[in-house]
């Protein structure tokens, strides 16, 4: 699962689709928002806005943005990345993409401000295979790897059964609070997944999705809701 949903990332997932520079955009709501197991957000409604250029040469821009609404309501997460794609044949493609994350302003969640670099390999719109590479923008240290696998499988006309799975290395460390005392086991590495279904009709889209995580939770951290819910539209 890159996450439970991103609009910038599947706004730049399709650049061949429109045959001369475009713009396009996608408006949704979330019960919650989730980063690769990670609870970016309470429970509670999520705005969330993305805008995309895409060119005809594979290249594409794209940001977005996720507002909690409730109870906090302040900006949780902000994109934005450059990408360039290449068809290999008529199902195939490839991309690679460079990402700049920013979360909520707090000294928690800055910690998880980053740069990321990664490559997708892209099965018409059912199967994604990607792996990455992210650097934190405060804090240094070695860059943090990825690996995300994404299925989309139809069950009809509408209906698709929605997947993921990765497995990640910790963007900070679950080692010590900061009392210097020592929380959760100490893995390098975590796993986290999805599973659910998604209904589409023109540009609506609808998921509901079962998310889980097995990693370490700094203290400061949300608790994931177990179920997660999305509207989106396309504009």
């Amino acid at each position: 699962m890159r996450r439970a949903f991103v609009l910038c990332a599947a706004l730049a997932a399709a650049p061949f689709a429109a045959r001369a520079a475009d713009w396009t955009g996608t408006v949704a709501v979330s019960s919650q928002l989730v980063d690769r197991g990670v609870p970016v957000s309470g429970p509670g409604p999520v705005a969330q806005g993305a805008v995309a250029w895409i060119a005809p040469s594979g290249w594409s821009l794209s940001g977005s943005a996720s507002y909690q609404t409730r109870p906090v309501g302040r900006l949780a997460e902000t994109l934005l990345q450059g990408a360039r794609a290449w068809r290999l044949d008529d199902d195939w493609q490839v991309q690679a993409s460079t990402t700049y994350y920013r979360y909520a302003d707090d000294p928690s969640w800055r910690i998880y401000d980053r740069v990321e670099v990664g490559g997708t390999l892209i099965f018409r719109d059912v199967l994604t295979v990607g792996l990455s590479a992210a650097e934190r923008v405060h804090g240094g240290g070695s860059p943090r790897g990825a690996l995300d696998v994404g299925l989309r499988w139809p069950l009809g006309r509408h209906l698709s059964l929605a997947g993921g799975a990765g497995v990640s290395r910790y963007i900070v460390d679950p080692y010590y609070d900061h009392d210097g005392r020592q929380v959760g086991t100490g893995a390098t590495y975590y796993t986290y997944g999805h599973a659910g279904l998604a209904w589409t009709s023109g540009p609506w889209r609808v998921d509901l999705v079962r998310v889980a995580a097995h990693r370490d939770r700094l203290p400061f951290e949300r608790r994931p809701s177990p179920w997660l819910a999305t509207i989106a539209l396309g504009l």
